[in-house]
């Protein structure tokens, strides 16, 4: 069995994911992780499962992009394996006025601290632009990491937030 990550992207339409995740238990590919979206009528899914070969399922899935409405690729990659958690599990927000560079500033001050963004969600609408990212932080970095996310986010002219995740919910 392979570990697969599986992107499809393209024109929204009813039907895509039930598609996509017909094709794949029909080959046998466990479905182990997945996050799909819409964006501005477009629509965007990747997975992670564990099934046969990527060349057949790339074969397999190749008739849903027949009509050069969808993109569909296949890669084999390594699995991770269980690992010891490496941070504590917060939810940043972000929202303001839109303008470049929010994702990017944020972002940079929470790589800088050691932390990952696990997650990330942007919204616009209107003239308001919404972010919403898991990060894992490092244990203890916390207060001093909001301090500095609120010094970019006055800069930025946007509010800032930084909470701790449910773990439970994640």
């Amino acid at each position: 069995m392979s570990e697969l990550a599986i992107t499809v992207i393209g024109r929204d339409r009813p039907g895509i994911v039930a598609d996509v995740a017909e094709v794949l238990a029909g080959l046998g590919a466990n479905l182990t992780d997945s996050t799909m979206t819409r964006l501005r009528g477009h629509f965007a899914m990747t997975l992670i499962c564990v099934g046969p070969a990527a060349a057949e399922v790339e074969a397999a899935l190749t008739p849903l992009a027949a009509d050069g409405q969808l993109l569909a690729t296949v890669r084999a990659v390594t699995p991770d394996g269980a690992a010891a958690p490496t941070g504590e599990p917060y939810v940043l927000a972000v929202h303001g006025a839109d303008r470049m560079g929010i994702v990017a500033a944020m972002t940079r001050v929470i790589a800088e601290a050691g932390g990952n963004v696990t997650d990330l969600s942007t919204r616009l609408a209107g003239t308001l632009y919404v972010v919403v990212a898991e990060v894992d932080l490092p244990f203890g970095s916390a207060a001093e990491l909001t301090g500095r996310l609120s010094e970019v986010a006055t800069d930025l002219g946007v509010g800032v937030s930084l909470r701790p995740a449910d773990p439970e919910l994640l």
